[in-house]
């Protein structure tokens, strides 16, 4: 059990609540969270993490994800994590307005402000296909505003698949040249990575940044915290798995590795975390997981509901 009269809060007691929602009512981690926020808040001069938020070539499926956090709502994370300067989605100015206040907030927190990008970024045609703004004279392209802003970071997030690794947008045929965000910066990224993302996984890495700084990293830059182990190391099918019994079809109660399930090489914690208010996740919903924070998604994921080792067998072919 969390102790949440607890003032201090270790990185590992951090990471630890994050790893142990099966350990009680998941809003226990969110009031050892919140206080250890309020606490660093109260010590720091109520400082919370200034964040610039870009949405570039992408479906919008991660911000709707963002708004759908539960312990912490949104409103606290507004309130009490970040300091959310400039969105396209969520602040009130346009155009103009909104233009100098990410040119005034860039100069102003330079080093000190942490990047979101929301979508790859096109370099096709000089990057035509995303205009992030337009001025008198020109247009912003995703690949103008990134490269201005990324080296001016304290840390640069990519927020979903498409930001991370090029995802759904960089797709065959890829017509408009789409990358994730690391292609075009020469600079450490941190992957969010999912389609969209589950929730937790941002608001818990900024959470990270705020409390302790940049969180422990695998090898596709992705927070250990939620993508060290594979989907199919928890999954729930997993006895099936080891003894031999696979679905038949869609909707059979066994390990649905025959219907297409990439569990096996999909590194993220939904058997445990779940989703919408930590209530259910795909294979608990009867369908396969179909890898969506892979560095190879969706081409290396496709056809859906062909066993792994045909994917990749007609990928090979």
């Amino acid at each position: 059990m969390i102790n949440f009269r607890s003032r201090i809060m270790q990185k590992e007691d951090f990471i630890k609540g994050c790893r142990e929602l099966t350990a009680g009512p998941s809003y226990q981690l969110s009031e050892y969270v919140l206080a250890a926020v309020k606490d660093h808040r109260t010590s720091k001069t109520n400082k919370k993490l200034p964040v610039i938020w870009l949405e570039t070539n992408d479906s919008g499926d991660n911000n709707i994800a963002f708004m759908n956090t539960t312990y912490p709502y949104l409103g606290q994370v507004f309130t009490d994590l970040i300091d959310l300067l400039y969105s396209n989605t969520f602040m009130a100015a346009q155009g103009k307005d909104a233009l100098n206040i990410l040119e005034q907030t860039a100069v102003k927190l330079q080093g000190k402000f942490t990047l979101v990008v929301e979508g790859a970024v096109p370099l096709k045609d000089n990057g035509l296909y995303t205009i992030i703004a337009c001025t008198d004279d020109r247009k912003l392209t995703a690949l103008d505003v990134v490269t201005w802003l990324g080296p001016l970071a304290e840390h640069v997030i990519a927020l979903g698949t498409c930001a991370s690794f090029g995802g759904v947008s960089a797709a065959r045929p890829n017509i408009t040249g789409s990358v994730g965000v690391r292609k075009v910066l020469n600079r450490e990224v941190i992957n969010v990575s999912g389609c969209p993302i589950n929730p937790d996984w941002f608001v818990g890495t900024l959470a990270h940044l705020l409390l302790f700084g940049k969180p422990e990293l695998d090898d596709l830059g992705r927070p250990t915290l939620f993508y060290g182990f594979t989907v199919h190391r928890h999954c729930q099918r997993r006895s099936y798995f080891d003894q031999d019994q696979f679905a038949k079809k869609l909707g059979d109660i066994e390990c649905m590795f025959s219907q297409g399930c990439v569990g096996p090489k999909t590194g993220a914690d939904c058997p445990y975390r779940l989703w919408t208010n930590h209530v259910n996740w795909p294979v608990k919903a009867n369908t396969p997981c179909i890898g969506c924070t892979n560095e190879d998604f969706p081409d290396g994921s496709t056809p859906f509901f062909t066993p792994l080792p045909k994917k990749n067998k007609n990928k090979e072919e």
